[in-house]
């Protein structure tokens, strides 16, 4: 009976060790895979371009800033703006940092143009979502002050989400989230304009 149950098992060998390799294979490309991706299915690690387009509004304070010569009528410059930015980021794990470059267009208000750049850092949230802060320099033109107006620079800070459709319950409609939707707050110079800005942030 033993010469039997040993002959059975001899037999059966050949078939169980490429199975077990199989099973080991496929446990470790998992692994592999899990390791190397974020939630949303994008690289953990990389370079991750992007480009958006956001809408939004600027008020500028009453009060001296970036040498902006004041209001002849008393009144603060705003105004409506519509913004294309481009980027990368540079996704680290649980984090990301980055760089950011925008041009703005301005619109029934009293901002003509604005352009700058930014460094982004933050973290990465959910399925696709990111919580962000960010420092740069930007210049700016307004449509107030005339034709040959020049530009007026300073610091710039911010801070921000996004968030993809797999977090706001719109799951599958671009595979892995390839769309973000975006929502921060910009300030120029000495904290002294309040910039909302909300748009569509598509990264590849």
């Amino acid at each position: 009976m033993r010469n039997i149950l040993a002959a059975a098992a001899f037999a059966a060998l050949p078939f169980a060790v490429p199975a077990a390799l199989a099973q080991d294979t496929d446990s470790t490309a998992t692994t592999t895979s899990v390791a190397e991706t974020a939630p949303d299915g994008t690289r953990a690690f990389g370079i991750e371009p992007y480009v958006g387009i956001l809408g939004g509004y600027e008020r500028f304070d009453e009060q001296a800033n970036a040498g902006i010569p004041l209001p002849a009528n008393g009144k603060a410059y705003d105004g409506g703006l519509v913004q294309g930015v481009a980027g990368i980021n540079v996704p680290l794990g649980p984090v990301f940092v980055g760089a950011e470059g925008n041009v703005v267009k301005g619109f029934k208000g009293d901002i003509d143009w604005e352009y700058g750049a930014a460094g982004r850092f933050g973290l990465r949230a959910g399925e696709s979502g990111m919580i962000y802060g960010k420092v740069g320099y930007q210049w700016v033109n307004f449509a107030a002050l005339g034709d040959n107006s020049r530009d007026f620079h300073a610091m710039t800070y911010g801070a921000g989400v996004e968030v993809g459709p797999k977090d706001i319950g719109l799951g599958g409609i671009t595979g892995n989230s390839g769309l973000r939707l975006r929502m921060e707050i910009n300030t120029f110079g000495d904290a002294k304009s309040f910039r909302p800005m909300a748009g569509v942030i598509a990264h590849f």
